[in-house]
């Protein structure tokens, strides 16, 4: 039930490592989104699960296959978005997305593509005249055209807006509904907790953390910091659970309109997890 299985692999480049010794699995129908900073080998372990690079070593399946010697009939079953797709400038929306529609065997219609990604008003305009925004959504377009089992969005909404943003996850969801397993790449960690399933982390080519947006790195389990004021002066207390806090303050009388309960984001935890500064 795996859609992708990954055991030790290492990419090197002229003596370094680029990727260490990486284990993961992505579950068939499931979002999975793989974070880390630049450098911490993302790009380098899609475009090996892609097909697009050989690995130095270790084991890959995707979709019961290996990538490095899988044929056409595998690529038809996979969707790519590329982080900086190449474009026919000249021709319009609907004549890109019709003529990449050609390569595969059960396409989805263009004009429900079309839709999908909201370029509807734009069919019939040349891609060079679109934003930066509206042209990745055309490299949106062409990735699900082909209805693919697995599609991989590297860095998917560079360039939206937040309103774009929010469109664009509703048809990630879409898709997951409809069984679509994801592999997605950002660097938004509000896009990755709003639509993984699971996430990894990666830090110099090496798996660092992995769970569902919720326990990453201990989350879950993560004390809490209550913070409340009393006598004009405010408390802070470290707790592992705030219940018994709290129930401590009511029946003190405590003015609980002051008080505050906060953990770990998954923002603190990513950049605990890669060392970086706050």
């Amino acid at each position: 039930m795996n859609a992708i299985e990954v055991k030790g692999l290492r990419k090197t480049y002229r003596g370094d490592e680029a990727v260490r010794g990486i284990d993961l699995v992505v579950r068939r129908g499931e979002v999975f989104a793989l974070l880390g900073p630049n450098g911490a080998g993302k790009t380098t372990t899609v475009e090996i699960l892609e097909g697009h690079r050989r690995r130095s070593g270790g084991e890959v399946r995707v979709l019961d296959a290996d990538p490095a010697t899988a044929g056409r009939a595998w690529r038809a079953r996979i969707g790519v978005v590329l982080q900086d797709a190449d474009d026919a400038a000249e021709l319009t929306v609907a004549e890109m997305v019709r003529h990449v529609a050609g390569f595969y065997p059960d396409p989805r219609p263009v004009a429900e593509v079309i839709d999908l990604v909201g370029l509807t008003e734009k069919r019939g305009s040349r891609i060079r005249s679109l934003s930066g925004g509206q042209r990745r959504r055309v490299d949106v377009a062409l990735g699900i055209v082909g209805r693919p089992e697995l599609l991989f969005l590297d860095e998917p909404t560079t360039g939206f807006d937040p309103a774009a943003r929010r469109q664009f996850w509703e048809l990630i969801r879409a898709l997951a509904g409809e069984g679509t397993t994801i592999l997605l790449t950002t660097h938004y960690l509000e896009e990755a907790e709003a639509l993984a399933d699971r996430l990894a982390v990666l830090s110099g080519g090496l798996v660092v953390a992995e769970g569902t947006p919720a326990t990453l790195g201990g989350r879950a389990t993560a004390g809490a910091v209550v913070r409340w004021r009393a006598d004009g002066v405010t408390r802070t207390e470290h707790v592992a659970d705030p219940t018994e806090l709290i129930r401590k303050l009511v029946a003190e009388d405590a003015d609980l309109t002051t008080l505050t309960v906060t953990r770990p984001t998954l923002e603190d935890t990513y950049l605990d997890l890669i060392g970086a500064k706050r």
